[in-house]
C-alpha cells in the first residue's frame, strides 16, 4: 500500500515542523504549503490524501481555499481539517458547510489531530 500524504497549510513555521514531525513519525508523506493560494497549487499538484488547514493565512485565507478546493471537481473528494485558531461558531460552522470534514481550534493536542486524521483516511480508503 502506498504511503499516505498530508499537506499542511499553514504560515506558522514552527507548527509546521512540528506536525511535519508528528506526522512523519507515523508514517505518513507530508509537504506544506505557507499561504492559501500556495495550498491549492500544492494540492493540485500532489493530490494529497487529505489537508490540515490553516484559516488565518497571507495572500488567501483557509476559507477561501477551502472553498475553491470544495469547489473544484477534481479536487472537492480530498478530505480537509481546519486547524485554526479560530473558535466562533461561525467559523466551525462556516467550514463544515464549506465541505471541512472536521475543525479543531488551536492550541490543540497533537495525539487528538493524528486520531482524527487517521480516522477520515480509514473511513475514505473504504471501498
Amino acid at each position: 500500500m502506498p504511503q499516505q500524504s498530508i499537506l499542511v497549510a499553514d504560515d506558522d513555521a514552527l507548527l509546521v515542523g512540528l506536525l511535519t514531525h508528528r506526522l512523519s513519525a507515523k508514517g505518513y508523506a507530508v509537504s506544506s504549503a505557507g499561504d492559501g493560494a500556495a495550498a491549492i497549487d500544492a494540492v493540485r499538484e500532489q493530490r494529497p490524501d487529505l489537508i490540515v488547514l490553516d484559516a488565518m493565512m497571507p495572500v488567501m485565507d483557509g476559507f477561501e481555499a477551502l472553498r475553491r478546493i470544495k469547489g473544484d471537481p477534481d479536487l472537492s473528494e480530498t478530505p480537509v481539517v481546519m486547524l485554526t485558531a479560530l473558535k466562533q461558531e461561525a467559523d466551525v460552522v462556516g467550514a463544515l458547510e464549506l465541505g471541512a470534514e472536521d475543525y479543531l481550534i488551536k492550541p490543540f493536542m497533537p495525539e487528538e489531530l493524528l486520531s482524527r486524521i487517521g480516522r477520515i483516511l480509514k473511513k475514505d480508503a473504504r471501498p
